[in-house]
């Protein structure tokens, strides 16, 4: 299996939003060695480690030096405007960069509308590269009109948009297209009832277009790692979403089979 969303950070490096009070339980350093812990017993063999809010190139350089074979793919932080990604291509591990995300979730709702950030999209998709796109709920409308003006971008949603109305919820994240694939990551810390959101999930990306992610240690706040898998397995029962997904989105090793595009 593949967790195709996880942190690892440092404290004291740049890692501001830990201050919240509410973040204390996850106010100290993770390693690949407390992944590895994690992951034990769970079935999990391959992950795909994310930026973790830090916002500066020198988080790409460290995520991607750590070489540990849990690890096989790398999301690192980038600003599609003012692009660091030629830099990315040289550091050690670079090998392992199969994504860029930006802290779009902090931005206002017209960010993903302005002609320099979807240039710098589009050059991610020339690059083959996917955009991870953390977002909030009310920017799920912008996101549908961004990937549909950059359509040769592959975008993944984390967190499956951050939800917090079910109903209207459902009517934005139904007008994403198909070269939009989700996570269904984030949501035990998002919403009380993951189930109507992992239905409506699968329904409108299908398993060919939708991956399992922990978002670990952050997903510890409301449950262990081990539960958070149990009770998304018990809703999801195609392998898919837990391995061939994540494998063929962000073009990870180890390929054991072909399998038809999912963007088409």
């Amino acid at each position: 299996m593949i967790d195709a969303h996880h942190h690892l950070w440092q404290l004291g490096a740049g890692y501001d939003w830990l201050d919240a009070p509410e973040l204390a339980p996850i106010r100290r350093t993770f390693t690949p060695a407390d992944l590895q812990a994690a992951l034990a017993g769970t079935g999990v063999t391959q992950t795909v480690l994310v930026e973790g809010g830090r916002c500066d190139p020198g988080e790409a350089a460290l995520l991607l030096s750590y070489d540990i074979p849990e690890i096989a793919g790398v999301v690192a932080w980038d600003d599609p405007a003012a692009s660091f990604l030629p830099a990315y291509r040289d550091l050690p591990g670079a090998d392992r960069l199969v994504g860029l995300r930006a802290q779009v979730q902090a931005e206002d709702v017209d960010y993903l509308g302005r002609d320099d950030v979807r240039e710098g999209l589009r050059s991610y998709g020339r690059a083959g590269l996917v955009f991870d796109l953390v977002i909030r709920q009310d920017q799920l409308a912008a996101a549908a009109a961004c990937a549909r003006a950059c359509p040769d971008v592959r975008f993944v949603l984390d967190h499956l948009g951050k939800p917090k109305d079910f109903k209207s919820w459902k009517s934005d994240i139904s007008r994403l297209s198909k070269n939009v694939a989700a996570k269904l990551s984030g949501l035990f810390t998002e919403v009380e009832d993951v189930q109507p959101y992992v239905e409506t999930a699968l329904e409108l990306f299908g398993p060919e277009r939708l991956m399992w992610g922990s978002d670990w240690p952050v997903s510890t706040l409301a449950v262990p790692y081990a539960e958070a898998l149990s009770r998304i397995r018990e809703l999801v029962d195609d392998p898919r979403v837990f391995a061939s997904t994540a494998r063929e989105v962000y073009g990870l090793p180890a390929v054991q089979s072909p399998r038809r595009d999912p963007w088409h």
